[in-house]
C-alpha cells in the first residue's frame, strides 16, 4: 500500500511520460554536452592558438578526465539510481542516507584522484601514449587540469542527485555555467594573454570550480531531500549499494579509458610506420573522439534523464510506463543519431577544420577515420541507452555487461588484431564492426527485459 500512495503522490508515478522526458532528458542533455564542451572548447581554441602538438597534447591527457567520470558516475549514478528505487519504495530515510554517502565519497575520490595525478604526472602521461614533441605541452596542461578534479568529479556526480531530487533545472545551471566561464576565459587567456596551452588549461579548472560550488550551494540551501550531518559519513552498506548500481556507468568509461590508452600506444607505433607518423595520428582521433562525445552525450544525457522515471516506476511496480520510457527513448536516441551520421558522412572536412589548420596528411586521415570509424553511428545510441536502462531498474550486472561489451569486448580485441594485417588502417575499421556486435547484443537483452515485464503486468 505504500507503493502505490507514493507513486500517487510523486508526479514520476502519475504524469505523462512524454513530459517527464522532456521535463528530465533536455537538463540532462544539456548538462552532458556542457560537459563535453569543456573539452571541445578547449581543443579547438588550442587547436587555433597552439597547434597540431596542442591538439595532440589534450587527447594524450583525455584518459585522466575519463577516469575521473567513471569515478563521478560511479558515485553520482550509484547514488541517484538507489535513491530512484528506495523513494519508490517509500524508504524516504534509507534514501537520503544513500545520498550522503555517495556525496561525501564523491569529495573524497575527488581530492584522491587529484593527488594521484599530480604524483605520477610523467609515468602517466607516457603510459597514455605521449611521444617526445608531445610530452612538453602535456605536462603544461595536466599540470593544471588536475587542480580542478576535485570540482569535476563533485559537479558530475553531484548533479545526477540534484536531478533525482527532482531539480534537473538547476543541474544544468550548475554544468551551464561553468561551461560559460570556461568558453569566455579561453580565447582571453591563450590569445590576449598569451599563455597557450596553460591558460586552456586555467580556464577549464575556473570554469569547474565554479560548477563545483553551485552544487555545494544546492546541497546547503535548496535541497528538497532531507539530509543531516551524520548521513554524510560513508556507510560500507550503501556503499556497496551504490557501487553495484553505478559500477555499469564506471566501467563504460573505464573501457572507454582502456581503449583510448591502448589506440594511443596503437597509433603512435603503426603511425610511425606510416606516411602520417606518429603525431598526425594521435591528434586526429583526439579530435574525433572530442566530436563523437558531442553525439554520445545527448544519449546519454537521454538515458540520465529517463533514469530517475524507470527507477521509480520501476520500484512502485508501474511496468507499463517503464516499457513506454523505454522506447520513447529509444527513438529520440536513433533520430539524433540518424542527424550525426549524415553529418559526419557528409561534412568531415568541416568538422576537422573547426580544430585549426593542418597538412594535405593531417586532413586525409582524420576526414578518412571520421568516415569509417563513425561508419554505424545511426545504431550507437542504444548501446549507452540500454546500460543506464538495466542500471537504473536495478539490474546491475546487465548494466555492467553492456557496459562493456563494445568497448573491452569487441573494439579493443579489433584494434589490436586488425593493424597486424592492415597497418593503421586497420584502427579505422574496427569501430563499425565493435558497433554493430555491441547494437546486436543490446537490443537482444533490452527486449527480453522488457517482455518479461509485460508478462509480470498480467500478475499485478
Amino acid at each position: 500500500m505504500e507503493n502505490n500512495n507514493t507513486a500517487v503522490q510523486n508526479p514520476l508515478g502519475t504524469a505523462p511520460v512524454g513530459k517527464l522526458i522532456a521535463k528530465f532528458a533536455i537538463p540532462a542533455i544539456i548538462s552532458m554536452l556542457v560537459s563535453a564542451l569543456y573539452n571541445i572548447v578547449d581543443q579547438i581554441f588550442i587547436g587555433q592558438g597552439v597547434g597540431m602538438l596542442g591538439n595532440a597534447a589534450t587527447n594524450v591527457a583525455f584518459p585522466v578526465t575519463i577516469f575521473s567520470t567513471a569515478t563521478a558516475l560511479l558515485l553520482g549514478i550509484g547514488s541517484a539510481s538507489n535513491y530512484n528505487l528506495e523513494t519508490g519504495a517509500g524508504h524516504e530515510e534509507r534514501a537520503s542516507g544513500i545520498a550522503g554517502t555517495g556525496l561525501s565519497m564523491l569529495v573524497i575520490c575527488g581530492a584522491g584522484l587529484c593527488a594521484v595525478v599530480l604524483l605520477f604526472l610523467n609515468p602517466l602521461l607516457h603510459l597514455f601514449g605521449g611521444t617526445p614533441e608531445v610530452m612538453p605541452y602535456a605536462q603544461d596542461y595536466l599540470s593544471i587540469t588536475a587542480v580542478g578534479l576535485p570540482f569535476f568529479v563533485l559537479t558530475t556526480g553531484g548533479n545526477h542527485l540534484i536531478r533525482a531530487d527532482r531539480s534537473p533545472t538547476y543541474s544544468m545551471v550548475c554544468m551551464l555555467t561553468g561551461a560559460v566561464i570556461n568558453t569566455i576565459l579561453d580565447p582571453l587567456f591563450i590569445f590576449v594573454f598569451g599563455w597557450g596551452i596553460k591558460g586552456g588549461a586555467w580556464a577549464t579548472v575556473i570554469g569547474q570550480a565554479v560548477s563545483g560550488v553551485l552544487v555545494i550551494i544546492y546541497f546547503a540551501k535548496f535541497r528538497k531531500m532531507r539530509l543531516t550531518s551524520h548521513m554524510f559519513r560513508p556507510r560500507m552498506e550503501y556503499l556497496k549499494m551504490i557501487a553495484s548500481l553505478g559500477m555499469a556507468s564506471c566501467m563504460n568509461q573505464i573501457a572507454i579509458a582502456i581503449v583510448q590508452i591502448s589506440m594511443n600506444n596503437i597509433l603512435r607505433h603503426y603511425g610511425a610506420d606510416s606516411v602520417y607518423g606518429t603525431d598526425i595520428p594521435i591528434a586526429c582521433v583526439g579530435i574525433i573522439s572530442k566530436v563523437n562525445q558531442v553525439f554520445l552525450s545527448i544519449c546519454i544525457g537521454i538515458s540520465q534523464g529517463c533514469q530517475p522515471i524507470w527507477g521509480f516506476n520501476y520500484g512502485a511496480s508501474r511496468y507499463d510506463r517503464v516499457r513506454k520510457t523505454y522506447r520513447c527513448s529509444v527513438t529520440a536516441c536513433t533520430v539524433i543519431a540518424t542527424v550525426f551520421f549524415v553529418c559526419f558522412q557528409l561534412f568531415p572536412h568541416q568538422i576537422v577544420g573547426l580544430f585549426g589548420t593542418g597538412s594535405e596528411l593531417y586532413f586525409q586521415f582524420a576526414e578518412r577515420y571520421l568516415k569509417i570509424f563513425m561508419l554505424l553511428t545511426f545504431a550507437n545510441g542504444i548501446q549507452p541507452m540500454s546500460a543506464g536502462f538495466f542500471t537504473s531498474i536495478g539490474k546491475a550486472k546487465l548494466g555492467v555487461i553492456m557496459s562493456l561489451t563494445r568497448q573491452l569486448v569487441f573494439l579493443l580485441p579489433l584494434i589490436v588484431i586488425f593493424p597486424l594485417f592492415m597497418g593503421i588502417d586497420g584502427v579505422m575499421y574496427a569501430g563499425p564492426i565493435a558497433d554493430t556486435a555491441a547494437f546486436i547484443l543490446a537490443v537482444v537483452f533490452a527486449q527480453r527485459e522488457l517482455n518479461k515485464m509485460k508478462n509480470a503486468e498480467k500478475f499485478l
